[in-house]
């Protein structure tokens, strides 16, 4: 029996099933043998549809019953985050989701162009062709000739193994040894787990002001609210906001603060090689939170983020807050000029 904490919400799984880059297929023929396929999906309908020859060797899975499967490693946890000697408690935290059913055929000319468009938007996301139409002459055949296939997504399993039956106090231990560790995928999978345990407290690390919240890794969620905190500043001017979105999911590191009621009340973030150099960008707190420290709270999550935790030399340009970045051991190498650039070094060992 699949323990209750673990439950996915549906729309958690259809999530997750919805930007799978491929699924596992299980099924097992009429001799009772099984087969395993890597197949590229799309969400049509309620339904996974996946598009194959017409006597292709998919096509004998229709009627089947079938396993569709797809998995995400949130972390993976050493044994030493728990236990300085033992190997037991090595764990990985995941998610994953399974589909169960019946292959069918779409067969109607209309939903299996709608498939085809839609694998199409999916996978060739810049465009480049002609809209795939039942009714234009160009497509008729080739969506004759192809075949589509479909699993119902009435049986739909979601599991999500983040941490939840752990004590509290273990789960803030998991997150402080995750941010210590500040491995690649490590910010967010703290963001995941510290998400899927609401009753833990929050580690030192990610506590701003009263009522304010860090969180060392946001999300394409959040662009809106970002863009909105940064768009109208000074250093932003004439920047087309598009370009500002690409930026912030370009960055190498992004950092935000919440208010209680869970709404992104500051941004930031950097670029940078995580050895040498990094550049601090889009520092912006909402004007109703400034001047209770959630600026300063953001700036130290972000100069203790992996990707500029250990870089030597940490840049920024401003026109205005000299003195709030000297607190962070920043100084200026060209005052007197419109945006004096500052560097914040750190000592070079051998």
């Amino acid at each position: 029996m699949r323990r209750s904490e673990y439950e996915m919400p549906r729309a958690d799984a259809i999530a997750l099933l919805a930007r799978a880059p491929a699924v596992t297929v299980a099924t097992v023929d009429p001799q009772g043998l099984p087969h395993l396929r890597v197949l590229h999906p799309v969400l049509v309908d309620d339904a996974l549809c996946f598009h194959g020859a017409v006597r292709g060797e998919r096509a004998g899975m229709l009627g089947w019953p079938a396993v569709a499967s797809v998995d995400e490693v949130v972390a993976g946890a050493p044994s030493y985050f728990f236990d300085p000697v033992r190997a037991c408690p090595a764990t990985t935290f995941y998610v994953s989701v399974q589909v169960r059913g019946v292959i069918q055929a779409v067969t109607d000319p209309g939903r299996k162009a709608a498939a085809l468009e839609a694998l199409m938007r999916r996978f060739q996301p810049e465009g480049g062709y002609a809209t795939i139409r039942a009714d234009d002459p160009a497509y008729v055949g080739p969506i004759a000739g192809v075949a589509i296939q479909e699993l119902p997504l009435t049986d739909v399993i979601g599991k999500a193994k983040l941490a939840q039956n752990r004590r509290p106090a273990d789960v803030v231990h998991l997150l402080e040894r995750l941010w210590e560790r500040g491995a690649a995928g490590d910010p967010a999978a703290i963001e995941r787990i510290a998400a899927a345990n609401p009753g833990a407290p929050r580690p030192a690390f990610l506590r701003g002001p009263e009522g304010v919240t860090l969180h060392p890794a946001l999300a394409p969620a959040d662009l809106d609210a970002a863009v909105a905190l940064v768009a109208d500043t000074y250093w932003n001017e004439g920047v087309d906001p598009t370009v500002i979105r690409r930026a912030h999911l370009g960055a190498g590191a992004w950092v935000g603060a919440r208010d209680r009621h869970g709404a992104l009340i500051a941004s930031a973030r950097a670029v940078g090689d995580g050895a040498k150099h990094g550049w601090i960008y889009d520092v912006a707190v909402a004007p109703a939170h400034r001047g209770r420290g959630v600026g300063a709270a953001l700036v130290g999550l972000l100069l203790e983020h992996p990707l500029l935790r250990q870089t030597l030399q940490v840049h920024l340009q401003t026109r205005d807050a000299h003195g709030f970045y000297r607190r962070f051991g920043f100084v200026e190498l060209d005052p007197g000029t419109t945006r004096p650039r500052m560097v914040r070094r750190r000592p070079t060992t051998r």
